[in-house]
């Protein structure tokens, strides 16, 4: 499989020498997925805005080789705005469409073509206000695959959603990895971590990278959360203490 993201000795944050993030190591190859965990403050998002090179103060190797978009939580998105589930996922293409020209004939086949991919071409002519959480976040992704990116970064896709939503959140995002995109899903599940092909564990510096089954163990989580972090009496399952996670 071809490499799509390689970091390594990345460290920076938002003033000069003033580090957020440090040590982050990491190769993702196409079609896999990393799940992104640590508490609020521990750099995840620090480590996407690297990504997208946006990091104001950084330093260490940062090499993507395929486009790379943002799906924010949908939580974030304003319902109040006058657009369509069409309407979002065209504006995937605006970057490659001159300031003075309006949207043509190939940016709405783009659009429509990824609501299709994400399941909702049915639903291209309602107001984005108007979807459930888990359409809403859908057209996100339409909006980021409109783009024609092949590394996604998604904050919390799953928070807010019902079981239902969920389900079909995971085969969009199992569909988009067989289609050889690499997923990047910042959460607080480690539950849901674990079956992902790689975790990568921040606490405002990289605490551990690899296979679920090397990376999550009760020293590693201990590490990444400190006292947010306890297990339930049967043992059988982590909780980060304050955040949720989906049903």
């Amino acid at each position: 499989m071809s490499v799509l993201v390689r970091v390594s000795k990345l460290r920076g944050g938002y003033a000069a020498g003033e580090d957020a993030i440090a040590g982050v190591e990491a190769e993702i190859e196409a079609s896999q997925s990393v799940a992104v965990l640590g508490p609020n403050g521990g750099g995840k998002t620090t480590l996407f805005r690297a990504l997208l090179g946006e990091l104001p103060h950084r330093s260490g190797l940062v090499e993507v080789n395929a486009r790379v978009a943002y799906v924010p939580q949908t939580e974030r998105a304003r319902l109040d705005f006058p657009v369509t589930a069409l309407d979002v996922a065209a504006m995937g293409t605006y970057a490659d469409v001159p300031w003075y020209r309006r949207l043509g004939p190939e940016s709405r086949r783009r659009a429509h073509g990824a609501l299709e991919a994400v399941g909702l071409s049915d639903r291209a002519g309602s107001l984005f206000g108007e979807l459930s959480g888990g359409q809403r976040q859908r057209a996100l992704i339409a909006r980021a695959l409109a783009r024609d990116a092949r590394i996604l970064l998604l904050d919390e896709p799953f928070g807010g959603l019902d079981r239902v939503s969920a389900i079909r959140l995971e085969k969009v995002l199992s569909e988009l990895r067989a289609d050889g995109c690499a997923l990047l899903v910042a959460t607080h599940d480690i539950h849901d971590a674990r079956s992902f092909d790689r975790v990568l564990c921040l606490n405002r510096r990289q605490v551990a990278y690899g296979p679920p089954a090397s990376v999550l163990d009760a020293a590693t989580l201990e590490q990444t959360y400190g006292g947010e972090i306890i297990t339930l009496p049967d043992g059988g399952r982590a909780v980060v203490v304050g955040h949720h996670s989906h049903p």
